[in-house]
């Protein structure tokens, strides 16, 4: 796995990186909350980078792209991820987000429809009452130390600053307390074909991705014996179920060709 390019774009006021797999048809890949593109993505790149042009994208606040010290918002990361595809010449892609990432991919196809040729959420929600019991109840208490300690690492790796952790960690938080739900408009009008991908133990219950699922005119539905994006990446255990994760990224390529 080497890219093909790598850098930083000058976006909305921050530097935001990316890399870019392979070649073929382009894949954005936005990665989840307190994440990065290859933490998330390492395995789906493996696999896809002989089939598609994959890119992948650090989003505000993550990974190697700069911090602000403004609100998180799906649709702030939404108008980073359009300005850079178009600093790197991509006017329209297939879009694969996960976790926080699918949020922000379907709020792409809801500002810049023009920019999306497919898109596969996986793991996401568009209401408080579609995730598990208590989810946004312990939001409000959250702590940086409940951060799972792999995503620190990660994190710290790749920018080993502590307060940009601090800020990170804080941004993400707020944006899931004081989440207010999306009117069923935003999916009613998604255009393109769409896969929603989520595990059948993940932290949104299945009745709510089957909810978005039938409000996405045309899309598809895949819910698979999983946790949160142990379909596609290693676990927080850094157990990797390879043939659940071969399942998966077949389906999506079948998907997007």
């Amino acid at each position: 796995m080497n890219p093909v390019e790598k850098g930083y774009k000058q976006v909305n006021g921050i530097r935001m990186y990316y890399e870019i797999y392979g070649s073929g048809k382009p894949l954005v890949l936005i990665h989840g909350g307190g994440s990065s593109l290859l933490f998330d993505y390492r395995e789906v790149i493996s696999r896809l980078e002989s089939q598609f042009q994959l890119i992948g994208i650090d989003l505000q606040n993550h990974g190697m792209t700069e911090h602000r010290d403004i609100s998180e918002t799906f649709e702030q990361d939404a108008h980073d991820v359009a300005a850079l595809l178009k600093e790197i010449n991509v006017e329209k892609a297939s879009f694969w987000g996960f976790s926080n990432g699918g949020n922000t991919v379907m709020q792409i196809a809801h500002l810049y429809p023009e920019m999306v040729e497919k898109l596969i959420v996986a793991s996401a929600f568009f209401k408080r009452s579609g995730m598990m019991d208590g989810f946004f109840e312990s939001m409000m208490e959250a702590t940086l130390d409940v951060m799972p300690e792999p995503l620190k690492i990660n994190f710290l790796n790749l920018n080993p600053d502590f307060s940009a952790l601090e800020n990170m960690f804080d941004k993400d938080s707020k944006r899931m307390q004081t989440f207010e739900d999306w009117s069923e408009d935003i999916l009613k009008g998604i255009q393109s074909p769409t896969l929603f991908i989520s595990g059948d133990k993940d932290v949104m219950k299945p009745e709510h991705v089957v909810e978005m699922w039938r409000l996405v005119e045309g899309s598809q539905l895949m819910i698979l014996p999983a946790t949160h994006g142990s379909y596609m990446m290693a676990d927080f255990g850094g157990n990797v179920d390879a043939k659940l994760i071969n399942f998966t990224v077949n389906e999506v390529a079948k998907f997007l060709n």
